[in-house]
């Protein structure tokens, strides 16, 4: 219908509001003519139904129920964490941050941390302890700065974290205001394995979903996303699409063949294991593969986890960090089998050859970065469990081989090392009798976290 009044004075008021439009028409006189040649208004009393009029009030009427029922960025992206299975947030929020945590689920929970790193590490440990992704959210990029040091070591342990970080509104990002992160995905680069902030709001949940899809495939490692505060209140395009990925990668079965036949050739072969082992839940295999094989066992340079028991008669002790001491450790056997462990984390440096003449090395594992790096040897890609799962009925069995048992040392050291200086005012407890005395007194139920790498020869020798 087209509305058009007639010489005198009147206006037409149109407001908007919530998304309904409001037509308010005064005038002392309309004139309404449709286009179908409907009689005008003034010609019928005045009393013409405004037909079009009516038709837009009640369509606007059905936009405003529409947009009341539609969720939100924020309602979209919580349905798909509940489903994720993301339920628990390690967190030091700020005002960046405060959108993303208001009207907190009462199904939900959140670890406080007063400072970035803490909460990085708890998420760490809650991750690795049950085993599934740990959502982190810190305060933008100065708390992105404060936990760097946990999330590089997240990185290396090969954590599933989804850390996230707030930005500021995206209107004033152009202009760089107090608290926003000009280069938000650069920071926290290298030591994750993507790292994002959505081009628009409605994009923040299918960012969600594809970080956890990214956390998760192995290798697994933290992720990042940087998320602008206004995107949470902005409507969404309707429900998140929820998906699985698979965590393992099987390894080529023809390759493992051809490792199988070397195995089987080998007259003293020795094993090499690494956290991988752990964390594809390959314990029980890893051990059955030992057994058969009846060769050595050394755990891979500074572990981040226990692959295999050690008080198992196979059960060597670590191999040496530096490149000469491994390789000292590995002279006599003619090939090394190493399974889910970089050749080698080498700490510090002591040059020598990476593998004594006449031994070979075969390496397992599932990172394709790991394989590429290792100096020596023929890689295999796949996941621990599955690979020794197929090698265990691969190799001849030589459970009766002779394997020496590690030896055992005491807790004896001499109160003054050999060419020790007495230092008048010092005391010269050196990390050798520090070291002794913990392992003279401690209880079998004790764990004892090592964090100095300079002090691994010293528990080492231990035993």
């Amino acid at each position: 219908m087209l509305l058009w009044p007639t010489t005198r004075t009147r206006r037409c008021l149109i407001e908007q509001r919530a998304g309904c439009f409001l037509v308010q028409l005064a005038a002392l006189d309309v004139v309404a003519r449709h286009i179908d040649c409907a009689v005008p208004a003034h010609e019928s009393g005045g009393r013409a139904p405004v037909t079009g009029a009516m038709t837009m009030f009640k369509g606007a009427k059905g936009i405003h129920r529409k947009m009341a029922d539609q969720k939100t960025v924020y309602d979209v992206t919580y349905d798909l964490l509940r489903s994720l299975g993301l339920t628990t947030v390690f967190g030091n929020p700020g005002s960046t941050e405060e959108t993303f945590l208001k009207n907190f689920p009462d199904d939900f929970t959140y670890v406080l941390g007063l400072q970035e790193a803490s909460v990085m590490a708890m998420a760490d440990g809650f991750a690795q302890s049950t085993g599934k992704p740990a959502l982190v959210n810190v305060h933008t990029g100065a708390g992105t700065g404060n936990a760097m040091g946990s999330l590089i070591a997240a990185y290396r342990g090969n954590t599933p974290l989804i850390v996230t970080a707030g930005q500021q509104t995206r209107e004033m990002v152009l202009c760089e205001p107090y608290l926003s992160n000009p280069e938000e995905t650069v920071l926290p680069q290298p030591w994750v394995k993507w790292a994002y902030q959505p081009a628009r709001a409605q994009d923040v949940p299918a960012a969600f979903m594809r970080a956890y899809a990214i956390a998760v495939q192995p290798p697994a490692g933290p992720v990042f996303l940087s998320i602008p505060l206004d995107d949470w209140d902005k409507p969404a395009l309707g429900p998140a699409v929820v998906r699985t990925v698979s965590h393992r990668v099987s390894p080529d079965t023809q390759r493992l063949g051809g490792f199988a036949e070397r195995i089987n050739r080998a007259q003293r072969p020795v094993l090499v294991y690494g956290p991988e082992i752990d964390r594809s839940g390959a314990w029980d295999a890893g051990v059955a593969f030992a057994e058969k094989l009846g060769a050595p066992v050394y755990t891979a340079p500074l572990p981040d986890r226990a692959s295999f028991p050690e008080d198992h008669r196979l059960y060597q002790g670590p191999l040496p960090m530096t490149i000469a001491g491994a390789t000292d450790v590995l002279r006599g056997h003619d090939l090394a089998i190493v399974i889910g462990a970089q050749v080698f984390r080498y700490y510090p440096y002591v040059a020598g050859d990476y593998l004594p003449e006449g031994t070979d090395l075969l390496q397992i594992t599932n990172d394709p970065a790991l394989a590429a790096a290792a100096p020596v040897g023929d890689s295999a890609l796949g996941d621990s469990l599955l690979a020794l799962e197929h090698l265990v009925g691969m190799v001849d069995d030589h459970s009766d081989r002779n394997v020496p048992a590690a030896p055992v040392h005491t807790s004896t050291v001499d109160a003054e090392p050999a060419g020790a200086q007495q230092q008048p005012d010092q005391p010269h407890l050196s990390c050798q009798q520090e070291g002794a005395s913990q392992y003279e007194c401690e209880s079998p139920d004790n764990v004892q976290v090592n964090d100095p790498p300079s002090a691994d020869h010293y528990y080492s020798v231990l035993g």
